[in-house]
């Protein structure tokens, strides 16, 4: 009995240290929506405010698949304490900078440690806690990622508003040197490895050409260039070369850091796609909704911060509602298929917003749109987990990661670019030809700064620009409902060192065998 309570304290040591890791990089991604006015204001270069946002992204996203794969070759508890580590310098960095160049390189540096926080607490989790119980985990994992998106935006406006907004940079330093405290004293200590890993170089390099070759290319496109332009085509054509160059890198590499052979797995394809589609609308949503608050409905920035919380509510609600219901009944399928459906709803009723739309009847949307976030997002995990054991379940959870945050990015910029082509389209519709308003100096304090009648024209403008591309969100979710129609329901293992339903281990060592007898031919 003594062992057993000894080993529930030990779980729930390193369960908390996961979490707080979890808060830490989630709350990264957030914490600047509502000060992001006021950054760009004090620094200048408000046509780059959107690399703010992106730069973190797309740091974390390259690093994914990389920690995932170090983590399965030679364990995750120092990996961990070295994401914090760089997280902290990234977020020092931030916290000094005088130009915008120099905050998007620190938001960078924040990413580069960011992004194996959530891989590696994911995979950490798979390493202790079995399928059939880790449903419940998972849900509690959901829900801090809720929380801490409720939060940023707060603390974001918070800071603004009373320290300045330095500090919502410094905040994050405690909050990373207690996680690493945490992992250094709970996280077990990796087996030692007496041979040597083989690092898939060739398959990083590119890869993160490719990647960053799509966010440029999404995010220039339209607004800095035209899409037909040379520098766009180039990056298309960059992007698309690299991308077959990895594919070739990892289908001879030893350890390739996503291999080819998780793509056999019918479920990881399904779960890695839907995922995409999800965090594509979700971060399409999220990105601007705080400034239009604040432009359009004139609230301060913690104000702002606040309408969030009904989204957040209904996905902390259902993230832990849905784990606890996958870890009782073993039944999961139904959860991501209503929740993108849930979502869909949403959308529709966010696309119904007008100047005129009540607070009260904005914060209800968002609630449903929480409500089928937290319904199947988490889950996703938790299905792609227990497709693979545990010998590559870090490769596998990091894989399917990769894919969501490129949907993060893809939202983040594709939404901006189309924003921000509408914006000065209906600037021009809205206001007088010689009262010209730069889009890259529209900022909450310059819009009130202007007659009544100028802001009108903004705010309307502003509306119309924004609202209308929640509809265009709303068939991604249907594709992904569809999609999960055709998931396979099998049974949650109820070991942590279970073989799956993908590849197996064995199989995995033969694909390996197979690479080091080409390479050495």
């Amino acid at each position: 009995m003594d062992a057993a309570r000894k080993h529930k304290r030990d779980i729930a040591a390193i369960f908390a240290g996961l979490l707080l890791a979890m808060f830490v990089s989630s709350l990264s991604e957030t914490v600047t929506a509502t000060a992001l006015p006021t950054i760009v204001g004090d620094l200048g270069g408000v046509d780059h405010m959107e690399w703010v946002t992106t730069a973190y992204i797309l740091a974390a996203t390259i690093m994914m698949p990389i920690y995932g794969k170090l983590g399965d070759l030679i364990g995750r508890k120092y990996l961990l304490i070295s994401a914090l580590g760089i997280f902290v310098v990234g977020s020092v960095t931030c916290g000094f900078v005088t130009s915008m160049d120099g905050l998007i390189v620190g938001r960078a540096i924040e990413g580069l440690g960011g992004g194996g926080l959530i891989i590696l607490s994911q995979a950490t989790i798979a390493d202790v806690i079995p399928p059939r119980e880790r449903g419940k985990y998972m849900g509690v994992m959901g829900s801090v990622f809720a929380l801490s998106t409720v939060l940023g935006p707060l603390l974001g406006g918070w800071f603004v508003q009373v320290t300045g907004w330095r500090w919502l940079f410094g905040f994050n330093v405690p909050l990373a040197l207690l996680a690493i405290a945490a992992a250094a004293k709970f996280l077990p200590k990796p087996n030692r490895v007496d041979e040597r890993p083989s690092i898939d170089i060739a398959g990083m390099v590119f890869m993160i050409v490719s990647v960053s070759s799509l966010v440029l290319l999404t995010s220039w496109g339209g607004s800095l260039y035209a899409w037909d332009s040379s520098v766009i085509v180039g990056l298309a054509i960059v992007c698309v070369v690299a991308a077959v160059i990895f594919v070739f890198a990892e289908r001879f590499a030893r350890e390739p850091i996503i291999p080819l052979y998780l793509f056999k797995n019918r479920n990881f394809v399904l779960c890695t796609v839907t995922g995409l589609l999800i965090m594509l609308g979700m971060m399409g949503a999220t990105t601007y909704l705080p400034t239009y608050f604040q432009i359009v409905d004139g609230l301060l920035p913690e104000q702002a911060g606040l309408m969030t919380v009904p989204m957040m509510g209904g996905a902390m609600l259902m993230a832990v509602t849905t784990g606890f219901l996958a870890s009782k009944t073993g039944k999961y399928k139904w959860m991501p298929i209503a929740g993108c459906f849930v979502m869909a709803g949403g959308f529709f009723l966010l696309s119904q917003i007008s100047m005129g739309t009540s607070l009260v009847m904005t914060g209800l949307s968002l609630f449903v749109l929480g409500f089928g976030i937290g319904l199947g997002q988490q889950i996703l995990v938790l299905v792609v987990q227990n497709e693979f054991p545990s010998e590559i379940v870090g490769t596998a959870t990091a894989a399917n990661n990769f894919f969501r945050q490129i949907g993060s990015t893809l939202g983040a910029s594709l939404v901006g670019a189309a924003f921000t082509s509408r914006l000065a389209t209906e600037l021009a519709k809205n206001i007088p030809a010689s009262q010209h308003i730069d889009v890259d100096a529209i900022t909450p304090e310059f819009v009130h700064s202007l007659s009544a009648t100028l802001q009108e024209g903004i705010k309307a403008s502003y509306n119309d620009a924004l609202i209308p591309i929640f509809v265009y969100l709303i068939p991604l979710l249907l594709v992904g409902a569809i999609i999960m129609m055709f998931l396979k329901q099998h049974p949650l293992a109820t070991k942590v060192d279970h073989a799956g339903h993908g590849m197996t281990a064995d199989a995995g060592a033969a694909q390996r065998s197979k690479n080091n007898k080409q390479t050495n031919l």
